[in-house]
């Protein structure tokens, strides 16, 4: 590696023990702090636009987001038809047997259960579910009571 004796811009004669990377190789101490902005700048604004092209890149490259799509059966209690849009309000006057399903389906939804699977303390667990079933927790496990006593009156 070379070690210059003499400083390029004073001419004073370089004395190190120990060169490092950041050390100037061609200037004393003294000069060195006054090169210093001079020195570190180009490697900045490179780094700068290195980051800069590989942000863009990778901003151009990002494939487009797929359009939302939202798909509902037809016995589903939030149908297309519902809302308090004017023709909306005009298709549920001449289909009669949509409503009686809708009424169906929300009066099956009424009824409120809790999960009633044994928990890890010992306990029936108090989640509240619709039907019978238990809760995501405790899929797959018995009620340690009978759906009678699971069934939640308001």
């Amino acid at each position: 590696m070379y070690r210059p004796n003499f400083c390029a811009e004073c001419g004073a004669t370089i004395v190190r023990l120990k060169w490092r990377v950041w050390t100037s190789r061609r200037f004393c101490d003294t000069c060195a702090r006054r090169f210093r902005k001079e020195r570190i700048k180009p490697p900045l604004i490179v780094g700068f636009m290195l980051l800069c092209t590989g942000f863009l890149a990778g901003r151009l490259g990002k494939p487009p987001a797929p359009p939302l799509i939202i798909d509902r059966s037809r016995t589903s209690p939030l149908a297309d038809n519902e809302g308090s849009h004017p023709a909306n309000d005009v298709s549920k006057k001449t289909d009669p047997t949509a409503s009686a399903d809708r009424k169906a389906i929300s009066n099956a939804d009424d009824a409120v259960y809790i999960c009633g699977a044994r928990t890890k303390k010992g306990t029936p667990c108090s989640r509240r579910v619709h039907g019978p079933v238990r809760c995501w927790q405790h899929k797959g496990s018995k009620a340690m009571m009978p759906d009678e006593k699971l069934l939640v009156k308001d």
